[in-house]
């Protein structure tokens, strides 16, 4: 059997999503899987050894530049991507839903109109499931593929599942000292809703004897990191990482600590401890919770179909209960 997964973005979703690729292989040796991702995110995918094929969409490009010319590419590279048993939109929006219906299947499956958010997306699909869109996300991918493959999956295969992100590199800590426990702060975000406040990451550095380093993606994100770095001179900001070297790094760290964003959950992934701060997005569904897996969340409602960026209650998070909670994981940790 041959499939296609789509889940063309952003990398915290596609990190989610990628935690079924090994248990399609436990239990359906056979399958072959291809996946359909945005170029800029590739390299997550790059060196997993359940994938058989990436392949790479501009789609992104085409719509910022409003080129229709570059769309028309694109769809004729989804075209020509060959023949599948079964496409499987696993990210639920229109555009992926559009990109899954091109691929020529047999079976296009995604969430039924009830369960996503951008209802009309079921329309591409020829078979359907549903589950309510406030699930976790992690569930929600598993049943999802479970129902394409018939797989019996269940909670003790996710808590006992195995790291599934692989680097080709060894990220080098060079002057970082090894007598102490590293932990990785990820202070960005796609919204500033989402992120942690700069002074707070600064102060939370001042309680816990580590060495901090910071991880940062965009210029946005590098001004965040130094205005850390100005309130407590002793931490690390890392260059600007590729994905595989990201991969590298967070897979040698004792802890990291982050808002709800692709970093932070690459921990869970790898199997590293972690802390998600959450304030205007699910911490209930958006993070899957382990012994060194934990959630902090604000104390404000959240309705995961309708998420309210002007809702900035991560600010109220606590600086001492991140801190003793992160003593508490790096204490178990070896």
């Amino acid at each position: 059997m041959k499939i296609v997964i789509v889940k063309l973005s952003a990398l915290g979703d596609i990190v989610h999503a990628m935690i079924v690729l090994q248990f399609i292989k436990k239990y359906r040796q056979e399958v072959m899987i291809d996946w359909v991702v945005e170029e800029g995110f590739a390299g997550v995918l790059k060196d997993n050894p359940h994938i058989n094929q990436i392949h790479k969409v501009n789609l992104q490009k085409a719509k910022q530049t409003k080129s229709l010319y570059l769309l028309w590419k694109e769809l004729q590279k989804i075209w020509k991507f060959g023949k599948y048993d079964v496409a499987i939109d696993m990210q639920g929006l229109i555009k992926s839903a559009l990109v899954a219906r091109m691929i020529p299947s047999i079976v296009t499956l995604g969430f039924d109109q009830s369960s996503l958010r951008e209802s009309l997306a079921a329309k591409f699909y020829n078979q359907t499931y549903k589950m309510d869109y406030d699930e976790n996300i992690i569930e929600r991918n598993m049943a999802l593929v479970s129902k394409a493959l018939e797989l019996p999956i269940d909670q003790i295969d996710i808590l006992n599942k195995q790291p599934f992100l692989y680097s080709s590199q060894k990220y080098s800590f060079n002057s970082i000292s090894n007598t102490k426990k590293k932990v990785a702060l990820i202070p960005g975000a796609s919204y500033q809703s989402k992120r942690y406040p700069a002074e707070k990451f600064a102060e939370l550095t001042t309680q816990i004897d580590a060495n901090f380093l910071i991880i940062w993606g965009n210029e946005t994100e590098k001004v965040i990191a130094e205005e850390i770095k100005d309130l407590s001179p002793n931490i690390h900001i890392i260059d600007k990482l590729s994905l595989n070297a990201l991969t590298s790094l967070i897979s040698q760290v004792d802890l990291v600590i982050g808002s709800d964003t692709g970093p932070t959950h690459m921990a869970w992934a790898l199997n590293i401890p972690s802390i998600t701060l959450f304030g205007p997005t699910p911490g209930y569904r958006n993070t899957y919770l382990t012994n060194i897996n934990k959630t902090i969340e604000s104390d404000s409602a959240v309705n995961p179909s309708k998420i309210n960026r002007s809702d900035y209650s991560i600010n109220n998070i606590k600086v001492n209960d991140i801190s003793k909670l992160a003593q508490k994981l790096l204490e178990v940790r070896q």
